[in-house]
């Protein structure tokens, strides 16, 4: 079986293991049901997410030219802290930053290496922490915009780190913590502006990665010094693919590659 395609994050389901999906223009496949078999993976040029272009790839799938001017890359995508739709001043496009930032946002801890806290819109809940390989994650606030979540995150970094170790998580090497227990430390920490918007009983969200196999020692793939590499799937986890050799291929990194993929 051959596919061929622009790289974009792996599509997920949440279930028992997690379910992943590489969906390309015109077909897509099932990598859970590839676990174990042989696969091939060339690197055959760009196609820049944002316009479409064959432009080679900057960063987040976008060439440098719409890097610099999308306003779905913007400073505040890293830094929620940054928004400003709530006080209607624009960034790069008032509508569209008004439509991401003004909705509910979720800060959370989750235990991928060790404890860390992040923030996501509430309608990427649990992407988001599939995204990062987390075994574990709790909500500690829901905010009515990103400002909000923004300032509770950078607020919460004097306790937690807010990095995942890639490593650590690839290897499953992750530190015990009770996070139900973490929580609760936090309420009188949090910024006045967010202390009304502390949930009192969020859900603890368990999450399985199909994995079958996990490595002592990973090596990154890297598309552009090694753009032809063969091996069995023997996992995933996250958006990084895990092969029986230690070598892991992080999926989302990679998007706006153009790859021809094959399955023995």
């Amino acid at each position: 079986m051959v596919y061929s395609g622009t790289l974009q994050k792996m599509q997920t389901e949440f279930a028992n293991p997690i379910q992943y999906y590489l969906v390309f223009e015109d077909n897509f496949l099932n990598l859970n049901q590839l676990i174990g078999k042989q696969i091939s993976i060339e690197f055959e040029g760009f196609q820049c997410l944002n316009c479409g272009q064959p432009k080679k790839i900057f960063r987040q799938g976008f060439c440098y030219d719409c890097f610099m001017s999308s306003p779905a890359v913007g400073d505040w995508i890293m830094k929620p802290e940054l928004s400003t739709a709530h006080l209607d001043v624009e960034d790069r496009d008032l509508e569209y930053e008004k439509r991401v930032q003004l909705q509910p946002h979720i800060v959370y801890l989750a235990l991928s290496s060790e404890v860390k806290v992040g923030v996501t819109r509430k309608t990427q809940v649990p992407t988001r922490w599939i995204d990062q390989g987390a075994i574990q994650a709790i909500p500690i606030v829901e905010v009515p915009n990103r400002y909000l979540a923004g300032i509770t995150e950078v607020a919460l970094k004097d306790y937690f780190t807010d990095k995942t170790s890639w490593q650590k998580m690839l290897k499953n090497d992750v530190s015990h913590a009770d996070l139900i227990t973490e929580r609760l430390k936090i309420e009188n920490v949090l910024p006045n502006e967010v202390k009304q918007y502390f949930l009192k009983e969020p859900k603890l969200y368990d999450l399985n990665f199909p994995v079958a196999q996990y490595p002592q020692k990973v090596k990154s793939l890297n598309l552009d010094k090694t753009p032809n590499y063969s091996g069995t799937l023997s996992g995933i986890k996250g958006q990084y693919l895990i092969f029986n050799d230690g070598t892991v291929f992080n999926v989302r990194s990679n998007e706006g590659y153009v790859v021809r993929i094959s399955v023995n």
